[in-house]
């Protein structure tokens, strides 16, 4: 048994327009093709259809019948985003769709009306289909037959869904005009001169006498009049990415109107993956720019997500950050879709974050702040402190059961400094040379050279008194007294050396162009703080990198 169900939108061009803009679904609106004085319309509302305009009237007829009528150019963004919405609904009837043009799509739909209850699941099947279709701004029209050419005329009707029962399909076409069949001109003409009307006479008609007389053209025609489809059914394979376009209607400039209608079409796209089943993985963005330019964004998110306001706040960020270079004339947008993440919930132990909502506040951080500063530490490959590296910050499930608390055990946390802390300090050997000269300046009554404290200006060594450490791990490196931060340092630091354990000698890329050779030290001032510093050997310059809280 073959049961195929057609999807059809009539008025298509409008259709696809007025979903763009449902702001002009109570006005007289009109689809025009070409441009200037000959412009034809394509499409026309009711309302414009009840004072008499019709299609293929140029617009300057229709203004003079309707000086009201909203005009409007055909906008393949528009109808291309509503076509692949409408394969969507078809999909969710059957994984087998035919693509038969913008305004039709065929499905397979044998044996699927058993997954709907009721004794007329085929009906039910269709109301469905109808619902979702109206969800996503599609005013679709259904039909349900044994062949392809019955369930697109029941498709036409004004009365949706209309269902053809299995077997019935030549009583449902015989009264209607062969013309119905799509035939050629030749071909019609040959039939009227035969005196057919109907596809009815057409199917009485032998079929041997009609295909010797008429060809293979004929043969088809006689065949589709006795409800018979020899086409198979064309198999569609949906895009990877779904998309929503849209073409403006001015060029827009500021921020504020263009984020309005990017929110419309995110809010369309998303509503379109969440009938699917799916999420946002990754929104692209693409801008036509007055006159042919464009600008492309994307946006990458840690995890799919549906949030709407979300995404038009990320894509808000991104083009305050980096406006686009020209005024802006179509826009549109490329959804990624993925499996959305399930928290799985537990009976006793603490809740689990939503991996939606975690995706978009992580999403929000990175477009405030940079990809390169949002994400989960890790240690590098690396012996210097500072070396760490990025990943994907994804938390690790709650336990099962909530946990009661340890004891503390006393251990201290660092809190890195980037970038390092410059500091000035006195080490013991500089306090030795220091006093020593002023045993010089008061035995021989002469004013001893004045001398910064700060070793930032490091002094010419003294092979008496060397002011630099031993390269030999095993030797002491001089241990610092008092030590303070410059002025207008991010951070103060200033007092005495209390304790100074170290140093710890740190040595790395000595093979490359920046290689680092540091003594460590972890000191607690007079004051009770408690800090990491190192000493660079290359330039005898110290500094504070860590503070522990």
């Amino acid at each position: 048994m073959t049961r195929i169900a057609a999807l059809f939108i009539p008025l298509f061009p409008l259709a696809a327009r007025l979903r763009s803009e449902p702001e002009l679904k109570q006005q007289m609106v009109a689809v025009c093709e070409g441009n200037g004085g000959g412009a034809r319309l394509a499409a026309v509302s009711r309302s414009a259809r009840q004072l008499g305009v019709r299609s293929g009237m140029t617009l300057a007829q229709a203004r003079g019948i309707a000086p009201d009528l909203i005009a409007r150019g055909r906008d393949p963004s528009c109808e291309s985003s509503a076509h692949e919405a409408l394969l969507e609904v078809a999909g969710g009837l059957s994984p087998r769709v035919e693509d038969a043009g913008n305004d039709l799509v065929f499905a397979d739909v044998a044996g699927m009306d058993h997954i709907f209850p009721g004794a007329d699941g085929e009906a039910e099947m269709a109301h469905r289909a109808l619902q979702t279709a109206a969800a996503l701004d599609l005013p679709v029209r259904a039909g349900i037959a044994g062949c392809k050419l019955a369930a697109r005329i029941a498709a036409h009707r004004p009365a949706s869904p209309s269902i053809v029962p299995q077997g019935a399909e030549v009583s449902f076409l015989a009264p209607l005009p062969f013309h119905a069949l799509g035939l050629e001109p030749r071909l019609r003409h040959t039939l009227r001169r035969w005196g057919l009307v109907t596809i009815g006479d057409l199917a009485r008609l032998p079929a041997a006498e009609v295909a010797r007389r008429l060809g293979a053209d004929g043969e088809a025609a006689h065949r589709a009049a006795r409800g018979e489809d020899p086409s198979p059914l064309v198999p569609h394979h949906p895009p990877p990415a779904p998309s929503e376009g849209f073409e403006l209607e001015w060029p827009v400039l500021t921020l504020e109107p263009l984020l309005l209608t990017i929110g419309e079409l995110v809010e369309r796209l998303m509503e379109r993956l969440r009938y699917q089943g799916l999420a946002c993985l990754r929104l692209e963005i693409d801008l036509g720019l007055e006159p042919e330019g464009h600008d492309r964004r994307v946006i990458r998110l840690p995890a799919p997500t549906t949030e709407v306001k979300a995404l038009v706040g990320i894509l808000g960020l991104e083009l305050d950050t980096r406006r686009p270079d020209a005024p802006v004339v179509a826009i549109r947008c490329i959804a990624h879709p993925d499996r959305p993440r399930r928290a799985q919930l537990t009976l006793f132990g603490p809740p689990e974050i939503s991996p939606a909502r975690l995706a978009t506040t992580i999403a929000s951080a990175t477009a405030r702040i940079g990809p390169d500063r949002v994400g989960s530490p890790g240690l590098a490959d690396s012996h210097l402190p500072e070396h760490v590296v990025l990943s994907d910050f994804e938390p690790p499930p709650p336990p099962k059961e909530r946990r009661s608390s340890r004891e503390g055990r006393g251990l201290l946390a660092v809190r890195v400094l980037r970038p390092p802390v410059p500091l000035e300090v006195i080490t013991e050997l500089r306090r030795e040379a220091e006093n020593k000269n002023l045993t010089v300046e008061a035995r021989g009554r002469r004013r001893p050279p004045r001398r910064s404290a700060s070793n930032l200006q490091r002094p010419a060594p003294d092979s008496s008194e060397p002011d630099t450490c031993c390269l030999s791990p095993t030797t002491d490196c001089p241990r610092p007294v008092s030590l303070r931060s410059e002025t207008g340092a991010r951070l103060h630091i200033q007092g005495l050396v209390r304790v100074a354990a170290g140093p710890w000698r740190c040595e790395e890329g000595w093979w490359s162009d920046h290689p680092a050779d540091r003594d460590y030290w972890d000191i607690e001032l007079s004051d009770g703080r408690l800090y990491r510093m190192y000493r660079d050997r290359d330039d005898g310059m110290w500094y504070a990198d860590g503070v522990y809280d």
